[in-house]
Formats: structure tokens, sequence, C-alpha cells
């Protein structure tokens, strides 16, 4: 398949570090994954909810672009889409390089904006030994890279399956980095 384009959809009920593939996602706006344990208007990540509630949820979907995913199954780490808690695995898009506040059209229907980057935590190894190191690098400056994808929240809803196509669409004013949410 060419262009960018949904490969693999995934959803928990409960917290988990991983997530299971499944044939299609329902997206809610402003709430997130039906179904997963991270959607809500408010924070869900338990680490936030401690630190405060009442936050909102910046984090109601989080995406990887596939290609990481290979990279790292080159450099030896067994990691199959769905595994690092992402609820949709891309191809054919630069997900670390779009603005914060761009909207993706996902399929026929939903669309969700991009809010920020997943910033890594101890989880990962946990599960595979190194992993945290290897998501995360330098740039030429020595500023940290985070590339374990990026978050974003519901603003259409609808259904997402495999092989459905991205669509970027910028927001207007001048290009945002991502930081971590």
């Amino acid at each position: 398949m060419t262009g960018a384009h949904v490969d693999t959809v995934a959803a928990s009920a409960a917290h988990t570090f991983s997530k299971q593939p499944v044939p299609a996602i329902e997206l809610v706006a402003g709430i997130g994954v039906s179904g997963d344990a991270h959607a809500g208007e408010t924070v869900k990540h338990r680490s936030r909810v401690a630190r405060d509630p009442s936050q909102p949820n910046l984090r109601q979907v989080h995406l990887i672009h596939g290609e990481l995913l290979d990279a790292l199954t080159a450099r030896g780490f067994d990691v199959a889409p769905a595994a690092l808690g992402e609820n949709l695995t891309s191809r054919g898009i630069d997900l670390l390089a779009l603005s914060t506040g761009t909207v993706l059209l996902l399929g026929t229907a939903a669309a969700v904006e991009v809010t920020g980057l997943r910033n890594p935590c101890r989880q990962l190894d946990a599960y595979r030994s190194g992993l945290m190191q290897a998501v995360l690098d330098r740039d030429a400056e020595g500023r940290l890279l985070r590339l374990a994808g990026v978050m974003a929240v519901v603003r259409t809803g609808g259904t997402v399956r495999p092989g459905d196509a991205i669509e970027a669409r910028p927001p207007d004013g001048p290009y945002r980095p991502l930081e971590p949410v």
C-alpha cells in the first residue's frame, strides 16, 4: 500500500502496557478511543491522575509510526504493533515532524489533533531491556529527541480501520515543534 495510512489499530479497557490489535476502533469526539482505559475528557494516565485528576486529557489517542517499530526490530528488539501501548500504528507519515495542532484525517470521517510527543517512561525497559534508551536520541545541538510517537485528541469521531488513509492538515500560522505532553 502506498501513501500515508493506518497499519494497525488497538485498544485496551485496562491500564496495561500493551494494547490488543483489533479490526477497528471507534473514536469519540473529545473522549478518545471507545472502550480504551485512556479515554476521557480529563487525564487517565495514572501518574498524571495522581498529580491532578482535573487536567484536560491531551493524550486521548497514542500514535506511533510503524517505521519506528521496523528500526527497533532491526536493532534486536521484538516490538510488534500495539506492543508499546499505541492505539494507532501509521505508515508513510513522519509523525514526529508534524506541527503541534496538525489535524490528521483518518479514513472517511475521523479526525484527531496532534497535541504533542509521547514522553517515554521506564515501563519501556520493563517490557524490553534497553528499549527506553532506544526511543531517545540527540539532535546536532544536543537536544533530547523523543521518538516514541505522538499524542492527540479526537476532534471528529468515526470508525478507523487498518488500511484507512491518513491526511495531514497543518494548522494555520507558523510551525510549532512538538513538545512532550
